[in-house]
């Protein structure tokens, strides 16, 4: 976490860059130059720098890889800068096409609003919740005119979408690329235009969206272009593929603690560093000594992951719980025992080992139990389950993976 001393205005460049992928060092370097010429006009001016990061709303529930801007603007806050929380209910109606090789769904408003309600919701156990602007983009996009879309429209090229790389797959596939896709941009453009925004966090799938269409538009419209963080993309517990839900490899920010803590303890050694960069509240100085005791054998790359395990686990639930997390953890894994208490599920007739795992909520899906059980990963009391289609057996401890647990009664 920052420290109370106040940085120096390079010291707040590493701080606020630290953890961003432009795929472009001469990019990046660029950024930071900017970033820090927008820091010491603001300094001088006595005001804080406008922030803010859009979240479409298309799903209820966050996962740690949907915390990362969230991060970035808790650091924005720390240092004083004023931080704007978009929810993109008009743009979740239409569908960011940034991270997808296909046409995304489009929602309904119905589930945008009840989507954007537990975004916020969920925010606050990162940002500070008296120093967040909350704004929706149905606010101005939903009044733009036809005459406005062709004004904003004439500012690009057919090409300029079509060098994107997930456009230019789907272009090579003969797959259809529909017209209100190129619009997305169009409308984050706009979205930093009318919240006058100084600075713009995203992923790296929208380095197009934030450093192309945003600059370019706040340009031609007369304001100075903001400067866009692009962030790395968080891997899933496989240290591999970015986080998702559907891939069973995801860290649910809402979940229990000790599951959180044994998850993060089973990614890979080398995807740390980027946790740390990435989900944290760590220092760029914090995370060099780790990683220079790592490197020199002063710290066992384990200590180092419960290290980094604690501190998440106790962003989103305390410290309390993170020790406690840990406790079990020791416990359970490394003494090789049982967990002292556990939820219970009570048997219906009749129901299979896929039923069980699927209904339990060992699991998050019947594929995901499917995948297991072919992993040999399910137990009842040490003995191996590998036919999902069999009754279960009857009482006892049912274990999934090496973290998780319920008692069959």
């Amino acid at each position: 976490m920052a420290s109370n001393r106040k940085m120096t205005i390079d010291e707040q460049v590493d701080y606020l860059i630290q953890g961003a992928d432009y795929g472009d060092e001469r990019l990046k370097g660029a950024m930071a130059t900017e970033l820090k010429e927008r820091l010491l006009e603001a300094e001088k001016e006595n005001r804080p720098l406008r922030v803010y990061c859009g979240y479409d709303p298309t799903a209820p529930d966050l996962h740690l890889g949907h915390t990362v801007t969230m991060r970035k603007l808790s650091q924005f806050q720390e240092l004083g800068h004023e931080v704007i929380f978009l929810i993109g209910d008009f743009t979740s109606l239409i569908g960011d096409p940034s991270d997808k090789d296909n046409l995304r769904p489009r929602l309904s408003p119905e589930q945008v609003a009840h989507n954007g309600m537990t975004y916020a919701e969920q925010s606050f156990k990162i940002l500070d919740p008296e120093k967040t602007v909350i704004r929706h983009n149905a606010e101005w996009l939903s009044k733009l005119t036809f005459e406005d879309l062709i004004h904003l429209s004439s500012n690009f090229t057919v090409g300029q979408f079509l060098t994107r790389d997930n456009f230019a797959k789907r272009f090579q596939k003969n797959e259809a690329i529909y017209l209100h896709e190129f619009y997305y941009a169009l409308m984050q453009g706009y979205d930093a235009y009318t919240l006058d925004a100084d600075v713009q966090v995203g992923g790296s799938d929208q380095l197009f969206n934030i450093i192309t269409a945003s600059r370019k538009l706040m340009t031609s419209l007369g304001k100075k272009p903001n400067i866009g963080i692009i962030m790395s993309i968080l891997p899933g517990t496989d240290g591999e593929i970015r986080m998702s839900k559907s891939l069973g490899n995801h860290i649910a920010i809402t979940g229990d603690p000790k599951d959180m803590y044994g998850k993060i303890m089973s990614i890979p050694d080398k995807a740390m560093g980027i946790y740390a960069r990435l989900v944290t509240r760590w220092t760029p100085n914090e995370i060099f000594e780790l990683e220079s005791r790592l490197s020199q054998g002063d710290l066992h790359p384990k200590e180092a992951k419960m290290s980094l395990a604690r501190e998440i686990v106790s962003i989103y639930n305390g410290q309390p719980a993170a020790e406690e997390a840990e406790a079990e953890f020791v416990r359970v894994f490394q003494e090789q025992g049982q967990p002292e208490t556990m939820a219970d599920y009570k048997l219906q007739s009749g129901q299979t080992v896929l039923d069980v795992l699927e209904k339990s909520g060992l699991t998050d899906s019947r594929s995901q139990a499917k995948r297991l059980i072919q992993q040999n990963a399910v137990r009842l009391d040490e003995k191996k389950l590998d036919n999902p289609h069999a009754e279960f057996p009857g009482k006892g401890v049912l274990q999934v993976g090496k973290r998780r647990f319920i008692r069959i009664v």
